[in-house]
């Protein structure tokens, strides 16, 4: 057991035996009214800050991840995302289970219309010439490659980007795309916008090496300050081009961007100031000028001395990792709504003490504030059973109300 549980006060602690030995003593089955449960949620979830939102927001919920264990299956990750037909049996199955222990069929069991699916537009890593690639068989992941390993490979690599740049619209749409996109409309259906993408440090370090990107800082700064300022041109470029191709003009164009940036642990707060930040106030400058407009980081690693940086950006929305605080996320961030700040271990090891504990620990600290959305601090990961999703859920129902 590590020190969530054993961090609380004698009074926690025993609140949290009496709620475990309650679940025991209900087959492992955490004592939790769920039809209340989740009315009240759907009121928290509409606006976690919400005066009158009767508990804390929760978020942890199951995904098609943890289907392996909870159903006793090899992890087959890859078959998931390609062999839709047995996908969809495993999740009616698992939906089967979870509705019986959380009031709910969590996973997607809709099988998706080939007629309504948009041709590939390329990608990011396309403009810079990576390739992403599954690695490690069926429990695999996606991996995206290196696509240049020294300073001369990146500035002749910098210089086919801005070519490409020039012309980007021909090079990112296929051939198919005026007449489909035709067709689409008449189906209803939408050009789908670019609002998210794997943040500028875990981009770069991906085609560039993360040892190489770090040494470039003190070797050549200027090629450093060279590729955020391309990174960025070419995020722009291509969100602008599906703007335009969905009717949108910068004027009328939705707002809202986030970032998925783990890598960003790696940075030095002045590296972080010279590479992401002009970054970070390009898009967010231009999609999200309005308080309103969503300004989200997910870094599930301990990038807590970036935080009074990213206070600048004003960020609406953050899931960091588990190292980092409520507390210090809160000081910095005080528009936020945390997703967070369970351990993703603590979660998928079914650490039912540690699950209240952490729950009980970050509610306190913005209890005041509010604005929790109680949820793992990264990933939720094959292993977590629904039981433990039940009893994060019974602990926000018996300790996290307002």
């Amino acid at each position: 057991m590590n020190n969530s549980f054993n961090n609380l006060t004698s009074e926690d602690r025993s609140r949290v035996e009496t709620l475990l030995a309650e679940t025991e003593a209900d087959s492992g089955l955490a004592p939790l009214d769920v039809e209340t449960f989740w009315e009240d949620q759907t009121v928290a979830r509409r606006d976690p800050f919400g005066k009158d939102i009767p508990q804390c927001s929760f978020g942890a919920f199951l995904t098609h991840e943890c289907v392996y264990a909870e159903l006793g299956l090899e992890e087959d990750y890859q078959r998931f995302q390609n062999d839709e037909t047995w996908a969809i049996e495993v999740s009616k199955r698992y939906n089967d289970v979870s509705e019986k222990i959380v009031g709910k069929r969590l996973l997607n069991e809709v099988p998706r219309d080939p007629q309504r699916k948009w041709p590939e537009v390329k990608q990011l890593y396309d403009i810079f010439e990576a390739e992403n690639v599954w690695e490690g068989g069926p429990s695999g992941s996606w991996w995206l490659k290196q696509s240049a390993d020294t300073p001369e490979e990146l500035s002749g690599l910098l210089d086919r980007v801005e070519k490409r740049l020039e012309n980007l619209r021909d090079f990112l749409l296929p051939e198919n795309w005026d007449s489909e996109k035709t067709r689409l409309a008449e189906l209803g259906e939408k050009v789908p916008l670019y609002r998210h993408q794997r943040g500028p440090c875990t981009f770069a370090c991906s085609i560039y090496g993360a040892e190489n990107l770090l040494f470039l800082y003190y070797d050549d700064e200027e090629l450093f300050k060279r590729l955020s300022d391309v990174i960025s041109r070419a995020i722009l470029g291509r969100a602008i081009i599906l703007d335009e191709e969905a009717g949108f003009t910068s004027e009328t164009r939705p707002g809202g961007w986030s970032w998925a940036d783990d890598n960003c642990c790696l940075f030095t707060p002045d590296m972080y100031e010279v590479f992401a930040m002009p970054i970070h106030r390009a898009l967010f400058g231009y999609y999200s000028p309005e308080e309103k407009d969503r300004r989200y980081q997910h870094s599930d690693s301990d990038m807590g001395h970036l935080l009074p940086l990213l206070s600048e950006v004003n960020l609406t929305g953050t899931n960091f990792g588990p190292t980092v605080s409520v507390g210090d996320i809160r000081k910095y961030c005080p528009g936020a709504v945390i997703d967070g700040q369970l351990a993703p271990f603590t979660y998928s090891r079914n650490e039912s003490h540690n699950i209240v504990a952490e729950f009980l620990r970050d509610f306190e600290l913005t209890r005041e504030s509010r604005g929790l959305n109680f949820t793992t601090a990264g990933s939720i990961n094959n292993g977590t059973r629904l039981t433990s999703m039940r009893l994060a859920m019974a602990a926000i129902q018996r300790f996290g109300r307002y």
